[in-house]
């Protein structure tokens, strides 16, 4: 039984460097002069941090002495500002229908949570053309609205949290309604409180998969300045494709973040999604 796993030790060591491998190589290219670029190394000889700098504008390129053309700081608000935005009407509009679908009783209420439900079936590919043509009746195209409002409702938010209510024994509800509370009470005071893990698990979802957004805002945006970071990095290797260096640096200041978020709230993550799979 020890030897057994002693090799499951060793074998998820092994799984765990080689899923490293790749990052520690971006981490050193980051930082490696344009000449060291093409050598496998994961260790720069002459490390030069200098590339963070150039990429944020704060330095000319040593090549042509001029500052890059491409605003990355602007796309780096951007998708933090998009991400955050979408991260609070989300769970704002899921938390409410999750309530609607767990503790109150209407007519029809189970058969159309499962058509809301099937909505989560559809591919994102096929209702992102009847959303742009929605967005270009609303004049939204190339706006921080039309990469916000699309984003700001969903099926899987509303199951999760539904899970969550449905696991909260409904004597709270009783007795907030003994002592004379609206439904508005009841959610705001006794139900949002109690359903925090799946709230924290599904900000956590909604920031990062939102942060990561690629087809939408490529469709959306036209400018350079209202690019988020991963379409902003495809203009980036498009103009700057032999500046490995300053690619690499770019991309470290876009994962970086969302590595240190996951870690930081690693266990209000695994806690959510294990209270909100067991309850209901």
């Amino acid at each position: 039984m020890e030897i057994r796993t002693l090799l499951k030790h060793i074998g998820l060591i092994l799984i765990a460097i080689a899923m490293t491998i790749p990052f520690l190589w971006m981490l050193g290219t980051s930082i490696k002069p344009h000449q060291e670029v093409e050598e496998f190394s994961l260790v720069p000889r002459s490390p030069q941090p200098e590339n963070y700098a150039i990429v944020l504008r704060q330095k000319p390129e040593p090549f042509t002495g001029k500052f890059l053309d491409l605003d990355f700081p602007k796309w780096y608000f951007n998708s933090i500002f998009i991400a955050s935005w979408v991260t609070v009407l989300q769970v704002l509009t899921s938390s409410l229908a999750a309530y609607a679908f767990a503790r109150l009783q209407w007519p029809g209420r189970d058969k159309v949570f499962l058509l809301y439900l099937g909505t989560m079936m559809i591919p994102g590919m096929v209702t992102m053309l009847p959303n742009y043509q929605i967005m270009v009746g609303l004049q939204f195209v190339n706006t921080y609205q039309g990469l916000i409002i699309p984003a700001a409702f969903s099926a899987f938010g509303t199951f999760l949290l539904r899970q969550f209510m449905l696991g909260i024994p409904r004597s709270y509800d009783e007795a907030a309604e003994i002592d004379g509370a609206t439904h508005l009470q009841t959610f705001l005071d006794i139900i949002l409180p109690m359903a925090r893990p799946g709230l924290v698990a599904l900000s956590i979802f909604t920031f990062l998969g939102n942060f990561q957004s690629f087809f939408w805002p490529l469709v959306m945006v036209k400018d350079d300045a209202m690019r988020t970071i991963p379409v902003g990095l495809l203009s980036f290797q498009g103009q700057y494709g032999q500046q490995t260096e300053l690619i690499m640096a770019a991309t470290v200041m876009n994962v970086v973040p969302l590595i240190v978020l996951f870690v930081v709230m690693q266990k209000q993550l695994i806690s959510g999604i294990q209270l909100g799979g067991v309850k209901g």
